[in-house]
């Protein structure tokens, strides 16, 4: 895949995202929108499609500026974007486009307004004395929903002009004001009014519900069903119609002494009962009507498969049996023994036996006919929200769910569909963890902002101000991340004007920050006792920045920077971030496996506006360039990625920062060896991966390389002797492993060893060390020693 961005040889002339990026990934939506087995997935990427063909377009007319943070020209960076893979905005704005089913209902009720206009006169009529009252009455009674941020903005309004700040509300209308025509500023309206609780879910009931539509047959049991229903019937027909023609007793099969089969019995294709030929024109036209629409099962064409073979000898026999050799016949007569010896004779009991047992087998409800069942179930609770509890949606179908949807009586869910369900439960984050609801930190990323918003909310008194707050930060954190360049920062939520109204009255308290403070060392502890093989991702730094502000600290979180998009350069909270690392981790474990010189980097004092005008530190990044060594022949990308690497050595990618401010060490250090055993399970799956694409194997190195680095950071945090203990344990477990596995680990431990007794950690074999020893690193500028 090429790199979101084009490369500029000379250093000072502006990066620019790269059209061919987009275009390849055009290429690939259309050729899955074409060729994929998957209705689902081919509907999916028609979409995509349209989206790429859009930021395409509107690159090489000029139309789009990928990598700003106002990439759409004449709009607000606060306007929510459509955003694909990459970060690549298609210049589609969430908030506009065709006007929805709650828009058209409230246009039936206003008077004369002109086609092309209809926008317009809602967001205008929201601000008449009928639409303030109406907005007013849905912050009293919650009924309304907030799905993309805009939506909230006329409730500001109308908030503060019920409480006496007009001036405010009349700012934010002059600002969004000019959109009128184009975006929705007025929220979706609701019977019932949104929960807000200490409960989050992972995904709401409506996306649990389209995710059930979606299911779609199993292809396999529909091959099944296929084949017992509409080819074994056509088969048996065939096989009677020879069986007809035998002359003696019906072959059959008898196996010899040395494992061979005999045939005994009589021949076919000796003589042709009155009738015959007709009854064998009506099989094969049957055939033929049904092969034109049940396409599932590749067996009846194979010119291997028995019921092929006889079509063809029994055209034969219609058209002139004078025209079957000795050897067809032979061949005739073999299928008929096998098929006799098998199933028994044509109409047999035996064979109806046989058929009736397939047929129960097969004749069980697909995954997608049990999934109505459950859309049906779901259709009772609001599509917006979680699931209260399980027990009524996951229950065994009952006997008028049989009869509606033909399922029977007492089926139970299947683990599948039950796992697209529980998806949806409201309940605590703890409990979502230990079920296994949540199963990575990307996922913990999307239900966090449910909890955070309430606690940045509470500094408001109102509680309807309070409770549009909450609905709003959660519409603001489903947005997704722009490519940005030039040391741009994506947009924040108080650049919305309506919010940065809300925020003038929103007050930290002293308790405040105590709930925002211990909401972030559980979100952290969570995270790291949850996932401790992953490195904290981006979407969930967004949680943990703003919590950190709630809570009146000052830890700067860095973000993980893409190889592909990397400036050249850090800002400056990288190496605030790596001096607080330096502070707790110099002459430690983690300082002597990497090699890192600690104490230049408490040294660094050069901070100083870029040509971008954010501040960096010149001498940070050139010790990161220096750590990672020559940069050898690679491409720009791997260069790139070699120098982050040592920015995530250097600042423990927010783990040394968090743990001296939160103070996390006395909590979990109980726990570090056992987290560093758990990742280091991890890091065998990822040695395993020995094929597959070259891509998947480095992705599979990179993945060992970083949960490596938490395990060294685990292990300095730990109690004394826990690196002898890891290790024990470890090398135990590495005897059960295959070779390859224990090949590249070996000197990865070896290297920890050596750490520990304060020796050089890469060593070539020696009778000592028969594997040598090796730092464990995700980039290299060469061939990777790991996958070797």
């Amino acid at each position: 895949m090429q790199s979101p961005l084009v490369p500029e040889p000379d250093a000072t002339a502006p990066i620019g995202a790269n059209s061919g990026y987009a275009f390849g990934q055009l290429a690939s939506a259309l050729t899955t929108s074409q060729s994929h087995a998957n209705a689902g997935v081919r509907a999916r990427a028609v979409r995509k499609v349209a989206a790429w063909t859009q930021v395409f377009q509107g690159m090489l007319s000029g139309v789009l500026r990928i990598g700003s943070r106002a990439p759409v020209p004449r709009t607000p960076t606060w306007a929510t974007l459509e955003v694909v893979t990459g970060g690549f905005a298609t210049g589609t704005l969430l908030a506009g486009g065709p006007l929805q089913p709650h828009e058209h209902a409230l246009l039936a009720r206003l008077p004369n307004v002109e086609p092309g206009t209809e926008r317009a006169a809602l967001n205008a009529y929201f601000l008449s004395e009928d639409g303030l009252a109406e907005l007013r009455r849905m912050l009293a009674s919650g009924n309304y929903r907030v799905n993309v941020p805009e939506e909230g903005a006329l409730l500001a309004v109308a908030w503060l002009v019920s409480h006496d700040r007009v001036d405010d509300a009349r700012k934010i209308l002059d600002e969004i004001g000019a959109h009128f025509t184009q975006l929705r500023f007025y929220p979706i309206p609701d019977t019932r009014p949104q929960t807000v609780g200490t409960v989050v879910h992972l995904q709401n009931v409506g996306a649990t519900v389209a995710q059930l539509e979606a299911v779609e047959p199993s292809t396999r049991t529909e091959q099944q069903k296929e084949a017992v229903f509409v080819w074994q019937p056509l088969y048996d027909r065939v096989v009677a119609l020879f069986a007809e023609t035998v002359e003696g007793p019906l072959p059959t099969l008898h196996r010899e002494s040395g494992g061979k089969y005999r045939v005994e019995g009589g021949w076919p294709c000796q003589h042709y009962p009155t009738g015959w030929t007709e009854r064998a024109k009506e099989v094969l036209n049957d055939y033929r009507t049904l092969r034109a629409s049940h396409r599932l099962c590749k067996s009846p064409d194979s010119p291997k498969d028995g019921f092929a073979t006889l079509r063809t000898h029994l055209a034969t026999c219609v058209a002139d049996p004078r025209r079957l050799t000795g050897r067809d016949v032979g061949r005739v007569r073999t299928i008929l023994a096998g098929v006799v010896s098998r199933r028994g004779a044509p109409g047999s009991e035996r064979e109806r036996e046989l058929r009736a047992f397939h047929a129960r087998q097969v004749a069980a409800p697909g995954r997608h006919e049990l999934a109505r069942v459950l859309v049906k179930r779901l259709a009772e609770y609001p599509a917006s929200e979680g699931l209260p509890a399980l027990d009524a949606v996951l229950a065994p179908f009952s006997e008028g769910e049989s009869q509606q949807f033909g399922v029977p009586a007492g089926t139970n869910v299947s683990e599948a569909l039950a796992r697209k369900v529980r998806r949806a439960l409201d309940a605590p984050l703890p409990v979502l963890m230990a079920e296994g609801i949540i199963p990575s930190a990307e996922a913990l990323a999307r239900v966090v902002p449910q909890l955070t918003s309430q606690i940045r909310a509470a500094g408001i008194s109102d509680p309807e101000l309070r409770r549009l707050y909450v609905d709003i930060y959660a519409a603001f954190r489903r947005r997704r991340s722009l490519l940005l360049l030039n040391l741009q920062s994506q947009v924040k939520l108080e650049e919305l004007p309506w919010v940065r109204a809300i925020d003038r009255l929103r007050t930290n308290t002293a308790d405040t920050a105590r709930q925002a403070r211990l909401a972030l060392e559980e979100l952290v502890t969570a995270a790291l006792t949850g996932f401790p093989q992953q490195i904290l991702p981006n979407k969930l730094l967004q949680e943990v920045r703003a919590l950190v502000e709630s809570a009146g600290l000052k830890v700067p979180i860095v973000d993980e920077i893409a190889a592909d998009i990397f400036m050249g350069t850090f800002s400056e909270k990288f190496l605030k971030a790596a001096q607080i690392a330096a502070g707790v981790l110099e002459g430690t474990l983690y300082e002597r496996y990497y090699d890192v010189p600690f104490v230049r980097v408490r040294a660094l004092d050069d901070v100083k506006p870029s040509r971008w005008g954010t501040p960096t530190s010149p001498g940070f990044v050139a010790l990161c360039t220096e750590l990672a060594g020559p940069s050898g022949s690679g491409s720009f990308v791997v260069r790139n990625g070699t120098i982050i690497e040592q920015e995530q050595i250097l600042t423990t990618h927010n783990l040394a920062p968090l743990f001296q401010e939160l103070e996390l060490a006395a909590a979990l250090r109980p726990r570090c060896l056992e987290l560093a055993l758990r990742v280091f399970d991890g890091i065998c799956r990822c040695a395993r991966q020995t094929t597959g694409p070259w891509k998947s194997r480095l992705r599979a190195v990179k993945n060992a390389a970083y949960a490596w680095r938490q395990i060294v950071f685990f292990l300095t945090i730990a109690s004394e002797g826990a690196v002898d203990s890891f290790l024990a344990q470890v090398r135990s477990r590495l005897e059960r492993e295959p070779e390859n596995v224990r090949a590249r680990l070996e000197p990865v431990l070896t290297g920890l060893a050596r750490a520990e007794r304060g020796a050089s950690v890469e060593a070539p074999a020696s009778p000592e060390e028969p594997h040598g020893a090796r730092r464990l690193l995700g980039w290299t500028t060469g061939p990777h020693w790991f996958l070797k």
